[in-house]
């Protein structure tokens, strides 16, 4: 997908429509570093579409421990999506709908909290990857 269809049909025509009607403008727009995604247009787009927006540069990339929806709620929606053969794709942007309709609040906190615990682990791990590098780098100048 290039960064054109995503920007014009399935941000300005589908997701961000559907995210207003829900969330108002109480929503953090994230996404992960695809190159449809990263695009200064749709960079630009985002900065100006949606209330709050986590742009490419301040989001690690390959980082899914940063990221609530893969851990629990994607997991979640696949185990609930393919419980049966999926038919076409009517069936299933019928059954996507339906499957995130039906995630509760409660779900969503959970993902959230769990967030909140990967967070302090990778801070953790970035501290001491920082400070053993520059207690290396001292250690080689011989200060």
């Amino acid at each position: 997908m290039d960064g054109r269809y995503y920007r014009e049909v399935l941000l300005k025509e589908q997701m961000l429509q559907v995210m207003r009607r829900i969330a108002c403008d109480t929503f953090v727009f994230q996404q992960d570093s695809a190159p449809a995604h990263r695009s200064r247009d749709t960079v630009q787009l985002l900065q100006q579409e949606t209330p709050a927006f986590i742009s490419p540069d301040l989001w690690p990339p390959n980082s899914p421990d940063l990221n609530p929806v893969d851990y629990r709620i994607w997991g979640l929606m696949q185990q609930r999506l393919y419980k049966s053969p999926v038919r076409d794709t009517i069936d299933l942007k019928k059954r996507l709908v339906d499957t995130w309709a039906s995630i509760t609040q409660c779900v969503v906190d959970e993902g959230v909290d769990r967030l909140t615990t990967r967070l302090c682990g990778v801070c953790h791990s970035v501290f001491l990857s920082v400070t053993l590098r520059v207690r290396s780098t001292v250690r080689s100048r011989g200060a």
